[in-house]
C-alpha cells in the first residue's frame, strides 16, 4: 500500500508564491519518476513538471521560469516551488510517483496520485 498526501496548497493574490509539498509512504522499494499535474475546470489534466530519479526535470511551457521541481529521497518527498503566479495558474494540482514497492516475496510497479490540492490565484 502506497500513499500519496500533498499540502501547501490555497489562495494567493498575482505575483504571489506557494510550495506545493508530497510525501510518499508506505511499502516502498525505490521511486521513480516524480510530477506534479493540474486539472482546471473544464479542462484536461495536464503535466506542469516532472522529475526522474536521476533528477532531471522537465516543465510545461507555461511555467517554465516560474516554477520549480525538487525532491528530497531521504524524506520520499517531491515539492513544487511556483513563483510569479498568475491567474491561468488556478487549478486543482496533483501529484504523481511511479513507484517499486514490495509484493509478497518480490516487487510491484505501480502509478499512485495524491488526493488534489487547490490553488487559486486573484487577479
Amino acid at each position: 500500500q502506497v500513499q500519496l498526501v500533498e499540502s501547501g496548497g490555497g489562495l494567493v493574490q498575482t505575483g504571489g508564491s506557494l510550495r506545493l509539498s508530497c510525501a510518499v509512504s508506505g511499502s516502498i522499494f525505490s521511486i521513480n519518476a516524480m510530477g506534479w499535474y493540474r486539472q482546471a475546470p473544464g479542462k484536461q489534466r495536464e503535466l506542469v513538471a516532472g522529475i526522474t530519479s536521476g533528477t532531471s526535470v522537465n516543465y510545461a511551457d507555461s511555467v517554465k521560469g516560474r516554477f520549480t521541481i525538487s525532491r528530497d529521497n531521504a524524506k520520499n518527498t517531491v515539492y513544487l516551488q511556483m513563483n510569479s503566479l498568475k491567474p491561468e495558474d488556478t487549478a486543482v494540482y496533483y501529484c504523481h510517483a511511479y513507484v517499486t514497492y514490495y509484493a509478497g516475496s518480490g516487487y510491484g510497479r505501480d502509478d499512485y496520485w495524491g488526493q488534489g490540492t487547490q490553488v487559486t490565484v486573484s487577479s
